[in-house]
């Protein structure tokens, strides 16, 4: 928590407290309380307060209100599409002003032709040149998220429409031709496809 690394993205520049990895540290603690809730109750005041305390640090110091979007590193300005997840995870509530302006900023700042990037700084290898898949269903899974479904599913079935004719994707693509990128296939933008078709469908009450 708050500690130097290169982070979910591995960057060969500087290391700088990754907002992300506190992100993941926060939801470590939060459903460790839950699980001891059940089975050890004597730890679930002290994660709790841990759980607490990771939140309050990200909001203190991973916000950046000219931007209107929290960052990728704190006290910094640059963004990061990993933070879309703060949506799924549950950081904050839904209707939060700060998480709907992360989504809707990072959409802004970062997407191209229906694709979102990472990030847009130099990684040590240079600016992004191609979108990187999963962000773009981390974007759906937080319109899903805060109830925008009708967004979701067209931005969802855009993406399906790039798949190959096994029905594949690759890491990354080329937003202007659609041209497949990077490892393929590749499991976390096939795995993005699963969550994000699970959480569209209809439920068994609305099918029977």
């Amino acid at each position: 928590m708050g500690t130097p690394d290169a982070g979910i993205w591995e960057y060969r520049t500087e290391w700088k407290a990754q907002t992300f990895s506190s992100l993941m540290s926060w939801a470590a603690a939060d459903r460790m309380a839950l699980v001891a809730a059940r089975h050890a109750p004597s730890l679930e005041r002290e994660l709790q307060e841990a759980a607490a305390r990771i939140r309050d640090e990200i909001v203190a110091r991973a916000w950046n209100g000219e931007l209107g979007s929290f960052v990728g590193h704190y006290d910094g300005g640059d963004l990061d599409a990993s933070l879309l997840q703060m949506a799924s995870l549950r950081l904050l509530p839904a209707q939060d002003p700060r998480l709907q302006g992360t989504i809707d900023t990072i959409w802004k700042s970062l997407s191209r032709d229906g694709w979102l990037f990472r990030y847009r700084l130099d990684d040590g290898f240079g600016q992004p040149t191609v979108a990187f898949i999963i962000c773009t269903f981390w974007y759906i899974d937080a319109l899903i998220a805060q109830g925008r479904t009708a967004e979701a599913r067209e931005l969802f079935e855009n993406m399906l429409a790039c798949r190959n004719h096994l029905g594949l994707l690759s890491e990354d693509i080329n937003p202007k031709t659609k041209e497949l990128w990077g490892n393929f296939p590749q499991t976390y933008s096939l795995v993005g496809i699963i969550n994000c078709a699970m959480k569209l469908s209809k439920t068994w009450e609305d099918v029977v």
